[in-house]
């Protein structure tokens, strides 16, 4: 008489949860988790652009026709359709199936793992982790991550940490939302500090932006093709100055051409400098510059990021953020050794902090937690073992 079954022990195919059998609610995860990686891929491309996700229904952005449902199945229709639009044979990206199979692949495995003990941690853990894909896919190609998610995962973490207090290895609702607040604080805290550290004693990455461009600066930023870059990640020193020559500079009243454009903002009053001509930038309510070279003092790190942390915080608490902070380092640096080892270095510039202190959070959770706790030993390890 064989103990298992499928290669798995008898005993994993007998318990229920809330009156269903294990495996029943492993596999209507893998459905959920594509379902959602659906919905996620609606999220990555039109929360960036300011749109609605959830008006108008699926279409394709290319020829504007709505998708109807056989056309829209999770990996099955990308495949069917060999990842072409089906009305105007349009490529779609590879990462709607990426995106669809990954948030599948994390949704099965937090249930695997967790749910025996613990199902509804196993829920607030995959919300946090569709998050994290979100942010991840956004913050790649865009280099920021909306508010939405960074704001609204961490209000949502917050109400997790009343409603689930095993969330942070805690017993009661007071204890829940303690500990996750004490995570917003050290996590948003302590990526600010280094913000700001790393602002004034080694100045700023700068991010050069190749080809005929168009330029707008308007009230609260830069946009360029990848995205808008809020003023508060530019100017942080009276000396930071954007740069650029323009093969065209427009105000409201009049335009200019081929001239060097410098803008700083930082400096009081706020100044603008076109060839030799000195203006009052406070004073110009539109810029628009078309520049084949821009140098944007930007550091790798931004308020974005200090946001992102806050709402890791307050799902996963403050060793979490520690851990995330510390682990994203590493990652990022693994990332940058392997792109000059490929001859890819510029390739690390374009990847936004975000991601890797996404992977790092769920490092964490998949048994990061355990590390810190054997390697810090039992004074800093018994801070790291909750939570």
């Amino acid at each position: 008489m064989t103990d298992r079954l499928l290669g798995l022990p008898i005993d994993w195919w007998m318990p229920t949860i809330w009156g269903l059998p294990f495996p029943i609610w492993t596999l209507a995860w893998v459905a959920l988790g594509l379902i959602v990686g659906s919905f996620l891929n609606v999220v990555i491309h039109r929360l960036p652009r300011g749109e609605s996700v959830v008006a108008p229904p699926s279409h394709c952005p290319k020829c504007g026709t709505r998708i109807p449902l056989k056309y829209n199945l999770p990996i099955v229709s990308w495949l069917w359709l060999r990842g072409r639009c089906r009305f105007c044979g349009e490529a779609i990206s590879p990462r709607y199936l990426g995106v669809e199979a990954l948030t599948a692949f994390l949704f099965v495995l937090t249930w695997i793992v967790f749910a025996r003990e613990q199902p509804l941690v196993a829920v607030a853990l995959c919300v946090l982790f569709a998050g994290f894909i979100a942010a991840t896919f956004i913050d790649l190609e865009y280099l920021i991550i909306p508010d939405e998610i960074t704001l609204g995962g961490a209000v949502v973490g917050f109400l997790f940490s009343a409603f689930v207090p095993e969330l942070h290895g805690a017993n009661s609702a007071a204890e829940g939302l303690k500990r996750s607040g004490l995570g917003v604080v050290v996590g948003a805290g302590l990526v600010y500090c280094v913000l700001r550290a790393g602002k004034l004693a080694f100045g700023r990455q700068r991010v050069t932006v190749n080809g005929a461009t168009r330029v707008v600066f308007h009230e609260t930023g830069v946009v360029l093709p990848s995205g808008e870059v809020p003023y508060e990640d530019i100017f942080y020193r009276t000396s930071d100055t954007v740069r650029m020559t323009a093969q065209q500079v427009e105000l409201a009243d009049r335009c200019y051409a081929n001239q060097r454009v410098e803008l700083q903002l930082a400096e009081q009053p706020p100044r603008l400098r076109i060839g030799e001509e000195v203006l009052s930038a406070e004073a110009e309510p539109y810029l628009a510059v078309v520049t084949d070279q821009i140098d944007l003092p930007r550091e790798a790190m931004g308020l974005g990021d200090v946001k992102f942390m806050a709402a890791i915080g307050a799902f996963l608490g403050a060793p979490a953020t520690v851990f995330a902070l510390f682990g994203s380092a590493v990652i990022g640096s693994a990332v940058a050794l392997l792109m000059i080892a490929l001859g890819r270095q510029k390739w690390s510039g374009r990847v936004g902090y975000g991601p890797y202190l996404a992977v790092a959070s769920v490092i964490w959770v998949f048994g990061g937690k355990q590390w810190a706790t054997a390697w810090f030993g039992p004074v800093l390890g018994h801070w790291f073992g909750g939570r």
